[in-house]
């Protein structure tokens, strides 16, 4: 393919992605307030228990731009099978015939560890949404804006998917043959300094136990890459060496 033609598929596969999200956000409106009163759960939990806290609309739009934000984010969670899909469908062009094959198993791979890492995140947040706000004396009231509030959580939960995912690409590229796994490998070490950094920035409370319960899985992945990777240069260099002795004999 030419780059222009690059560019009209690149073109045709966003187009379908931006649809699939566009009709996830349309039925993530209707979810919207359910999926809010769950966001907004742990400052509720928090203002029951021990401390006055509540969250404050600072305009007069904050509450339908909420709403509205909540939606997209509902919309990205499930319609992540199509864009997700897009994504590796755009990618196949540079797998051999005999590769493939496996794009499904990218696809079904890749789609479980995005909803799996947004889990993992809001299973994090109420404990980090506890830790931030039980810094505020007793005596004083926690006022927390919604759109800041809902900015944390969807940097929470959406980031936390998409970092979930990337091993996965890793592993694609490995296929393509952009990378091998002993530079994935060679490269352990930066890998786990960007997710600690990572890590730190998704969890701005710097609560060591919350980092770990991000950072633990995401190594995991990341070696668990290598690993595949591993397998399939192995596989391609017996294939490679199957093939040079076939020619040699000929």
């Amino acid at each position: 393919m030419s780059i222009g033609q690059h560019l009209v598929e690149l073109r045709r596969r966003l187009m379908i992605a931006g649809i699939g999200i566009l009709l996830g956000t349309i039925g993530g409106w209707f979810l919207s307030e359910l999926v809010w009163d769950g966001l907004r759960a742990p400052i509720l939990v928090i203002a029951s228990a021990h401390h006055q806290a509540s969250i404050n609309y600072s305009g007069i739009t904050s509450a339908w731009d909420v709403r509205f934000q909540v939606a997209i984010m509902v919309g990205i969670l499930i319609s992540s099978p199509v864009w997700l899909y897009q994504i590796f469908a755009f990618l196949v062009p540079g797998l051999t015939g005999r590769e493939r094959k496996y794009i499904f198993g990218f696809f079904f791979t890749a789609v479980p560890l995005f909803l799996a890492g947004a889990a993992v995140g809001w299973f994090v947040l109420p404990r980090l949404v506890n830790l931030m706000v039980g810094f505020v004396p007793g005596q004083d009231t926690s006022i927390i804006d919604a759109k800041y509030y809902l900015d944390f959580v969807i940097k929470m939960i959406l980031a936390t998917g998409i970092a979930f995912v990337l091993p996965v690409f890793l592993v694609l590229l490995n296929f393509i043959g952009v990378l091998s796994a002993k530079t994935i490998l060679k490269g352990w070490r930066w890998a786990v300094l960007a997710i600690t950094v990572f890590t730190a920035i998704a969890t701005p409370a710097a609560d060591p136990l919350s980092m770990l319960m991000l950072a633990a899985p995401m190594v995991v992945l990341y070696f668990a890459a290598w690993g595949v990777s591993a397998l399939h240069d192995r596989s391609a260099a017996r294939r490679s060496a199957a093939l040079s002795a076939g020619l040699a004999s000929a």
